[in-house]
């Protein structure tokens, strides 16, 4: 932290706890009371109204605040959650930002809307513990993808496929010029132009291994506009599965990303999919047991019957 913005910090610390000690500033921004003393000197002489009281520690004079800006609590509240989202799903410097964000906006808020805001917000939760302890991987992917993006540098790394035709490998190496990032349906995924397909592709993070940041910039296309890019939509098989009305409430919990539709039919519920291949679907369909069966394409029926007669084998 440079001293410009130490300064800052001590001001939004001062006015946010009201009385501090060097002592406690110095713990705070990882520095040495000396350099406090200095800042705080340097806060006066620009005009700053610090207050020092031996042995009491440091103060703003009543009545000074920095620039306002009006929040009703509504709007705070959602600043506040939406810092609490960065921080559960993006990488640990980006969770650091937020939460000095957070720290920003309680700062300024008058104290009424600070009490409502505290209000509401005491009555949303974000649970995060599953992802925090599965994703530690993606996040660190997404730490270095953006520092590559913001730099203009490619990147590599391999990358698995969910599944593949017989005659792509599953595995493969990519060197990509990173454009951006996108988070749709929960998944994180990297706009990019691949060297080895020679064309805009879009990549899991959870599914990259083995990320690493190269020396090697390059210039964006300018023909290719980030904000307007919609990816090409080639799953073109529909699948349509029967389900058993006393799991149709957990099949639409479970939020499969290729599931279109999910209604009423004949003795159940009909749920339609879209995918790129019938095996897309084989262990999610699998997992669900009897209470589910396919309809149709028969490609995934034999694929089904298949499985079935390697488990019934192993048991």
């Amino acid at each position: 932290m440079n001293k410009t913005d130490r300064m800052l910090a001590i001001v939004i610390e001062l006015q946010r706890k009201g009385v501090l000690r060097a002592e406690d500033l110095a713990a705070k921004f990882e520095t040495s009371v000396r350099t406090i003393y200095r800042d705080v000197q340097a806060l006066s002489e620009a005009g700053v109204p610090v207050a020092g009281a031996p042995g009491i520690g440091y103060s703003l004079m009543e009545g000074y605040f920095l620039p306002p800006i009006s929040f009703q609590s509504e709007e705070a509240v959602a600043l506040l959650i939406g810092a609490d989202f960065v921080s559960m799903r993006l990488d640990a410097e980006f969770g650091a930002k937020a939460r000095g964000a957070q720290e920003k906006i309680e700062t300024i808020l008058p104290d009424h809307v600070r009490k409502e805001a505290e209000q509401l917000r005491s009555t949303i939760r974000l649970l995060n513990v599953k992802r925090e302890q599965t994703h530690g991987l993606e996040k660190e992917a997404f730490k270095q993808l953006r520092q590559a993006i913001l730099h203009h540098r490619k990147v590599r790394f391999g990358y698995a496929k969910a599944s593949a035709a017989s005659e792509e490998p599953r595995h493969s190496e990519r060197t990509v010029a990173p454009y951006g990032l996108v988070l749709s349906k929960g998944v994180w995924m990297l706009v990019a132009w691949c060297e080895l397909r020679q064309d805009i592709r879009h990549f899991r993070l959870s599914r990259m291994h083995r990320l690493v940041l190269l020396e090697e910039s390059f210039r964006n296309d300018p023909d290719f506009r980030f904000e307007d890019y919609r990816p090409v939509d080639d799953r073109c098989l529909v699948v349509r599965l029967w389900v058993d009305p006393a799991i149709v409430d957990r099949v639409r919990e479970s939020d499969n990303y290729y599931m279109e539709s999910l209604e009423p039919g004949d003795g159940g519920w009909l749920a339609t999919f879209r995918v790129r291949q019938a095996t897309d679907l084989l262990q999610w369909t699998l997992g669900w047991g009897a209470s589910v069966y396919v309809l149709e394409p028969e490609s995934l029926r034999e694929r089904m019957r298949e499985e079935i007669n390697r488990l019934t084998q192993r048991y």
